[in-house]
């Protein structure tokens, strides 16, 4: 299969070919994708086999939890209102759960990036003991039992067959489609359909530039690094963060940069989901900072610890977050379930 560039703004990939390939968007506002396409170009059976997957609760062990159910599509692919993910059994994790909006602009993934690769990270909460529960080996004996996934796989991969190889990429397919790029925001910044921003949300931009975005850089409004941003740790839980993959002290209580994109959507926020609204977050950012040997620099100013905000800054930030709400993302008929 051939790959090839083309569109007025945005980079394209297209092709031919009886399971065809299928366009991946790349918008003219977005840094250049990290995730190697061509080495796994989503084509029309293997999108659909890697959609009929991530909504499969055979993927757990009780048969039960779907990728989806944790990720639901019309909260940006986040387990709005539930502060940690929930799993078999109705046990209960120790995270939040992030959006998977944008993974291939990505190179780390989950909050402490356990994985570095995007075909990888299925593996995380497949095999988390209090979320799907399964192991890699029960999942692809399940699928090779089963008639209708032979036939999906033989459809979708040249070589065919039911391997873990291709259960990950066809997973892989499905999330690098999932491009959220048509919110107010980025059609504002693309001059596109004479959208414009209100006097607040123009404001709200400007302080946004001015106080957050050196940690939510780029249009994809994280910089994907893992900082400390002075949450006082959970007592119940003292989620270590990154040190739990790095094994270093000085990446204690540091998490992945979330990307801010649908935020006004994915409520609980942080990794272990403690505020319920955009509000209690920035009032954080105002006066909760905690100090501590691993606090981000950026967060110890001359003005003390924390984001210097006054209430009418609080409400023109939200006014702008609001504008990054994607309509036709969360409404894509493509990634909805069956």
């Amino acid at each position: 299969m051939m790959l090839s560039a083309c569109s007025q703004n945005d980079e394209e990939y297209q092709s031919i070919g009886d399971n065809e390939l299928l366009s991946v968007t790349i918008p003219s506002n977005f840094p250049p994708m990290i995730y190697n396409v061509e080495a796994n170009p989503p084509t029309k059976f293997g999108f659909e086999l890697g959609k009929k997957l991530f909504y499969d609760g055979k993927l757990s062990a009780n048969g039960f939890i779907s990728c989806g159910f944790c990720h639901e599509q019309k909260f940006s692919f986040t387990h709005h209102g539930h502060q940690f993910s929930h799993g078999i059994n109705d046990l209960e994790g120790t995270r939040n759960t992030p959006s998977i909006a944008n993974m291939a602009f990505f190179s780390e993934f989950a909050w402490d990036g356990a994985t570095n690769h995007l075909d990888l990270f299925p593996i995380i909460p497949i095999t988390n003991e209090v979320e799907m529960g399964e192991t890699m080996t029960g999942i692809l004996q399940k699928l090779q039992k089963d008639g209708d996934y032979q036939n999906a796989f033989n459809a979708a991969f040249e070589e065919g067959g039911v391997s873990h190889e291709n259960f990950l990429k066809a997973i892989a397919q499905f999330m690098v489609m999932m491009v959220s790029y048509n919110s107010k925001y980025d059609k504002y910044v693309r001059n596109e359909d004479g959208v414009t921003l209100t006097d607040q949300e123009l404001q709200g931009m400007s302080i946004f530039k001015e106080k957050c975005a050196s940690c939510h850089t780029s249009d994809l409004f994280s910089d994907g690094s893992f900082r400390n941003n002075g949450l006082p740790p959970n007592p119940n839980i003292n989620d270590l963060g990154r040190a739990l993959v790095s094994g270093s002290s000085d990446d204690n209580y540091k998490f992945k940069v979330p990307s801010l994109r649908n935020v006004a959507l994915t409520a609980p926020y942080m990794h272990d989901g403690r505020f319920g609204s955009l509000e209690s977050v920035l009032n954080f950012y105002q006066n909760g900072v905690q100090d501590s040997p691993t606090l981000d620099p950026l967060l110890k100013t001359d003005e003390g610890l924390g984001i210097s905000l006054v209430e009418t800054e609080k409400l023109a930030l939200i006014a702008f977050l609001n504008t990054l709400t994607d309509q036709e993302f969360i409404n894509d008929e493509r990634f909805a379930e069956y």
